[in-house]
């Protein structure tokens, strides 16, 4: 299996090139394009109550869509629901910790559960659990905005927003905590909770934090007039230069 991401930072694809009669299992709705051979089914992946998990706690479909090429081998193409970089991640037996929303495609031989991150998540942006991979292969993740990856050396400890984190290796230590001293200060920064995460292992952060994006367009939406619709309207109204 060979995955190649093009069109990034802002707007990446992941290619698989599958051998004959390999596997790969993608997020529902991540399909862009693939060969017409390429075997495209949806199930519930590791069993119903496993499923159920995975989409209450960890923020992941119910289904999961696999591509099986034929003989000859096949390609197919995901894409994430949100623009934003693409970066695969070479498990080689090493456990990841992935954000919700995040994880794009694995390999058949990568494993996926929802897992009880600890009350240090309840109140991060993983409301208290995490999807957690593992096995050998190639998992392919995405961002909002572009990816960097941070690797910290042992003791070494930076701090993140958790509206910023992508995933991280299980090596790698993290605590919840303010960002400020108390609710003013919060109030005062507009920052709430951050993540600190020890190393050794590697972190992968985005550039673009999607609950602050929504939060702009709840935002916006809520703002109106009685003769110019909504904030949307009137925003895309300008875009396209109509009255």
């Amino acid at each position: 299996m060979d995955v190649q991401v093009r069109q990034g930072p802002a707007f990446a694809v992941a290619r698989v090139t599958m051998g004959p009669n390999e596997r790969v299992k993608a997020e529902s709705g991540a399909l862009m394009a693939t060969t017409p051979s390429v075997l495209v089914e949806a199930k519930a992946e590791g069993g119903v109550m496993k499923s159920l998990k995975r989409a209450a706690f960890g923020g992941e479909s119910f289904f999961i869509t696999s591509y099986t090429a034929p003989a000859e081998g096949g390609w197919v193409d995901v894409a994430a629901h949100l623009p934003g970089d693409i970066t695969v991640v070479d498990m080689a037996g090493t456990g990841w910790f992935v954000q919700k929303g995040s994880w794009l495609a694995s390999a058949e031989t990568v494993t996926m559960d929802t897992k009880w991150g600890g009350f240090k998540n309840l109140f991060g942006s993983e409301g208290g659990f995490i999807l957690r991979a593992d096995g050998q292969g190639p998992m392919i993740v995405s961002g909002y905005g572009g990816i960097e990856v941070w690797d910290l050396e042992v003791g070494q400890t930076v701090t993140l927003d958790t509206g910023h984190m992508v995933g991280y290796q299980e090596s790698v230590q993290m605590q919840l905590r303010k960002v400020t001293g108390g609710l003013v200060q919060t109030f005062k920064s507009g920052e709430g909770l951050v993540f600190d995460f020890t190393g050794p292992g590697r972190l992968l952060v985005q550039t673009r934090n999607p609950n602050e994006f929504l939060s702009f367009i709840g935002s916006v939406i809520g703002t109106g007039n009685s003769s110019g619709g909504s904030g949307v309207e009137q925003m895309l109204g300008g875009i396209l230069g109509r009255d």
